[in-house]
This record gives C-alpha cells, sequence and structure tokens, in this order.
C-alpha cells in the first residue's frame, strides 16, 4: 500500500474525532505513522475490545506490512498497569502482576485471532519506564504546572468518580500525557471518552519542551443492553473466554429494538469490528428459512443498516448472525485459554470475591451478610397516581413493575413532584420492603429518591432510571452482581437500614452506594440536579 491516501482513509476509518489530522500527511510523505494504544489492566477484557484491536490491524496494513524497514514498530500496545493501580486502585497492587499477565496473553490472543502478526507490534509495560528517574522527574514538572481543576476535568470520563476523590486520580491523566514523548509515538489512539485527556496532553506536554501529538478516537460503542459496554455490568458485555451456549443467552436477551439502529450494540460490532475484517469479497451473511425470504449477504455494513432499519431484517436473525460471527472471533482464545496454567492464572487474577466469615458463637445466631444484593430494586413505571384521601402529602401510585399487576405505593412527594410530572414516569422501587399500611391503605414498595435538607428547606427528587430501562428491569450495584434478593427485608434485622445509610448520590448526580454505581443494563441510574445528597 503505497498511496498516502489509501493509508490515511485506513487510519481514519471509523474514527469518531481526529485531533491534529493536518501533521499527518506532512509524516506520511516521509515515513509510516508510529501510533500507540493503551490498556488499563483493570477489568476482563471483554468483545468491545476488537473494537480498538481491529483498528491496529488498520495501522499495521497501513504501515508495517509494506514498510521499508521492518525491525522499526509502528504500533506500541502499552499494558497500563500503574495506570490501573492509580484508578481508584481498580487493581489492587497484589493483584497487579497477574491482571497484566492475563491482559497480555488476552490481548495477544484477540490478535491472533484476528489474524495480526504479533511481531509487527511492540508490547511495553507502563512500570517499565514510569518508574525512571526521568519520568517521575517530568511528573514532577507537569504537576506543577497542571491545575486541579484541569486534571480533575481531564479524568473525568476515563477514572473512576467518587465522592472523596483520591489524588492518584488527578495523576492519571499526566501519565497518560507523558507516555506520549516515553514511547516516542506520533499519535495516540484511544475512545473518544479520553478526549479530555488528550486536549490537556495537547496543553501542558509543550509547556515541558515536548511536541504536540495526534490523537486518533474510536466511537463508544454501544453494549449489548445498549449502553456502555462494561466490564462491571455482566449483561451488557460477553467476556472473551464465555462458552457458547453463554453467548447465546446473553444475546437473546440483547436489546435489539426493530428498526433502531442509533442504540444498537449488536449493529455496531458489526460496522466496527465484523466488516473490518472480512476478507476481499466475503460477506456478511443472515441465514433463513425460506419462509421468512431465505438467506441474505450483506457487502457492505450500509445496506445491513438500511436493511435493519426499513425492518426487513428480524432481530432475531441478527442475532444469530452476530452470534456465529462472535463465536468464529472467540473459538482460538477459547483454545488459547484451555491450558491449565492460563486457566490458573484466571482464578488467581480475577479472584471470586470473598465472603466476611460468619461468627460462630452458635449456628443459630450467625451474623448476616449485609450486601446490597439483598435489595430487589426494579425499574417501575408509574400507570396510575392519585393524592392520597386521607393524607394531603402523600400519593397513590400504581406501579407497573414487569409484574401481573401493578403494585400500589405510597409516597410522600406531592410537596416535591407535579402529580402531572408523576404520570407515566419511569422511577426506581425498592420492591422487598414488607408491606405497611401508609395512612388506611398498604404500600408494597418505595419509590427511591434524592434528598437533602438544608436550613429547614427539603428537596425531594425521584431517581431516573437510564434512557432505554424498561419496567421491570433489575438495578443492580457495581461489583454486587451476583447473588438473589431476599423475598423480603426482615423489618427486625434492619437490613434496609443499614444499607441505606452508604446510599449516596455524587458529584456526578450518580447514585451509589459506597462509591460503586447503581445500573440497570441500559446505563446508571441519576438524580435530575442534586448531588452529594443521600438516597431514601
Amino acid at each position: 500500500m503505497s498511496s498516502i491516501i489509501e493509508k490515511k482513509n485506513l487510519i481514519l476509518r471509523n474514527l469518531q474525532e481526529v485531533l491534529g489530522e493536518d501533521k499527518i500527511d506532512a509524516i506520511l510523505k516521509e515515513r509510516d505513522l508510529k501510533i500507540y494504544w493503551g490498556t488499563a489492566t483493570t477489568g476482563r477484557p471483554h468483545i468491545a475490545y476488537f473494537v480498538p484491536i481491529s483498528k491496529i490491524a488498520d495501522y499495521l496494513k497501513a504501515g508495517c506490512e509494506a514498510c521499508h524497514w521492518p525491525k522499526i514498530q509502528f504500533v506500541t500496545i502499552l499494558f497500563a498497569d500503574l495506570h490501573a493501580y492509580l484508578d481508584n486502585m481498580k487493581a489492587p497492587w497484589e493483584l497487579l502482576e497477574l491482571r497484566v499477565q492475563y491482559y497480555e496473553h488476552s490481548i495477544k490472543a484477540m490478535l491472533s485471532s484476528i489474524g495480526v502478526p504479533l511481531e509487527k507490534l511492540k508490547f511495553v509495560r507502563g512500570t517499565e519506564y514510569q518508574l525512571s528517574k526521568e519520568y517521575t522527574m517530568d511528573m514532577y514538572r507537569l504537576s506543577s504546572s497542571i491545575t486541579e481543576h484541569d486534571a480533575k476535568k481531564a479524568g473525568a470520563e476515563v477514572v473512576k468518580q467518587v465522592d472523596n476523590p483520591l489524588l492518584s486520580g488527578l495523576l492519571y491523566p499526566g501519565l497518560q500525557a507523558l507516555d506520549e514523548e516515553y514511547l516516542k509515538v506520533d499519535a495516540q489512539f484511544g475512545g473518544v471518552d479520553q478526549r479530555k485527556i488528550f486536549t490537556m496532553s495537547e496543553k501542558y506536554l509543550p509547556q515541558l519542551g515536548y511536541a504536540k501529538r495526534i490523537h486518533l478516537m474510536n466511537p463508544m460503542v454501544p453494549g449489548l443492553a445498549g449502553g456502555k459496554m462494561s466490564s462491571s455490568e455482566v449483561d451488557s458485555k460477553i467476556d472473551l473466554l464465555d462458552s457458547p451456549a453463554t453467548v447465546k443467552k446473553k444475546l437473546k436477551k440483547a436489546f435489539c429494538e426493530p428498526g433502531n439502529i442509533a442504540e444498537n450494540g449488536l449493529l455496531a460490532f458489526a460496522k466496527h469490528v465484523i466488516f473490518g475484517l472480512f476478507e476481499p469479497n466475503e460477506k456478511f451473511k443472515v441465514s433463513r428459512n425460506e419462509v421468512n425470504g431465505g438467506d441474505l449477504n450483506f457487502s457492505t455494513y450500509e445496506d445491513l443498516e438500511i436493511c435493519f432499519s426499513e425492518q426487513k431484517l428480524h432481530p432475531a436473525d441478527l442475532k444469530a448472525s452476530i452470534e456465529f460471527y462472535i463465536n468464529r472471533l472467540l473459538d482460538p482464545i477459547r483454545q488459547i485459554f484451555d491450558k491449565p496454567e492460563l486457566q490458573k492464572l484466571v482464578a488467581n487474577a480475577y479472584p471470586a470475591p470473598v465472603k466476611p466469615k460468619k461468627t460462630e458463637k452458635n449456628n443459630a445466631n450467625q451474623q448476616e451478610e449485609i450486601a446490597p444484593n439483598r435489595l430487589d430494586i426494579r425499574v417501575g413505571k408509574i400507570v396510575e397516581v392519585s393524592k392520597h384521601p386521607e393524607a394531603d402529602a402523600l400519593y397513590v401510585e400504581k406501579i407497573d413493575l414487569g409484574e401481573e399487576q401493578p403494585r400500589t405505593i405510597v409516597s410522600g412527594l406531592v410537596n416535591y413532584v407535579p402529580i402531572n410530572e408523576m404520570q407515566d414516569r419511569l422511577v426506581v422501587v425498592l420492591c422487598n420492603l414488607k408491606p405497611a399500611k401508609m395512612r388506611g391503605i398498604e404500600s408494597s414498595g418505595m419509590v427511591l429518591c434524592a434528598s437533602i435538607e438544608n436550613n429547614g428547606v427539603k428537596s425531594v427528587e425521584p431517581l431516573e432510571p437510564a434512557e432505554g430501562s424498561k419496567p421491570g428491569d433489575k438495578v443492580f450495584v457495581e461489583s454486587y452482581e451476583q447473588g438473589e434478593p431476599d423475598k423480603i427485608l426482615n423489618p427486625k434485622k434492619k437490613i434496609w437500614e443499614q444499607l441505606q445509610v452508604d446510599l449516596k448520590v455524587s458529584n456526578l448526580c450518580e447514585a451509589q452506594w459506597k462509591s460503586n454505581n447503581l445500573m440497570t443494563n441500559a446505563g446508571k441510574i441519576l438524580s435530575k440536579s442534586l448531588k452529594n445528597v443521600n438516597i431514601a
């Protein structure tokens, strides 16, 4: 591939945004572009990682496969182990080395799965150079230039946000900026969620005497549930080691609304991964019975998208086709990780959560684990609302929670939410409280709200489920997805009261329990405007 235009088109294909695009032409006239992609070694990689991996294949096609200097590496993959630790200790120090090993095996297996030759890549661990005297001195120099505001703003979309952030989170963006200089690259590639870190790099690196780099940004691909694909959302992602049966199960539950192309994680995966990996003249095949119109074949992603948008392709048929291509990608990875030593590595790098030991005074009085997965919290839709006949401050609501009949729930929201805003509203409901009568009407749940009182003035806002949530959707707490909720919370054991004290709304309006987000498969639970307040 000798044409500069062809190379540039391949470099920019499917990207959402590029900063410094004008520099690409000048560099390509002299040599191929030197690019790096970094991944923090935190949660287990999932199939969304194929999106950047596919772009790395593009970069190699635009450079290394036709380069005249075979010993020079044009694409560097950084296993950002120190970043992983700094990001609110998502990777504890004692697990860091194991997780780096797992990431290295996983990423290399993914690259091999799509036919990328590993000898054309350079693999680097952050701690190989980030602990050097020179790098450390540059971090001090950068820290004396960058403001707290800019550091916090830069990491807002990447670093885990909590009420009382650690200083380490402010260092994270600076390290990523310096990596561009120390890896000696022309460009950094990442998701569009890292844009603020990229613009911070452009602002502050020149103050240290270092050049601005080009920044290449992928769009954020929706997960199976419609929101961002995340390691912490079990149903939103397919793990690299999921079995074919698990893949089928997760795809069956995937959000795939007929004709909806904007929030469709399956179509996004086809666009950014599957079509980009096809051999010349290979087509995307949809196998269908003759009764349903017979097989379909698509030469371009655009043709597939149009067909689905016009509802000529049923979601079930699209899911079956995506299932075939995902398993084709995962089969080689499963085979690699079938080795006993790699299975042991997975178990040690991501150990199952250890439950606190129960006291052993006697079996009848063992201490129960108080964890948020004991709460049955669901999305509900208010289908009917009226004022309580015996209490001016109370609403009586009929709420659809995905059950056979709507539940009756009484809420003290009359003074805070107009009745017309309650009707047909999506709310977040605690469903396993023991039913209790409120001024003569039995209430079978609680609408959860953000709440604060200042100088005798109280503000209350019902929590809002993520767009795309539906009545009956389970609300879970990050890191506590497993386990079944209690059928009914025993009021004598004060389980709800013990858990409620740690339910807060963050400074980003995110509903959290001990800084872990409340989620549905569609995304985060939020308050409308209240920040740093309690949830009740």
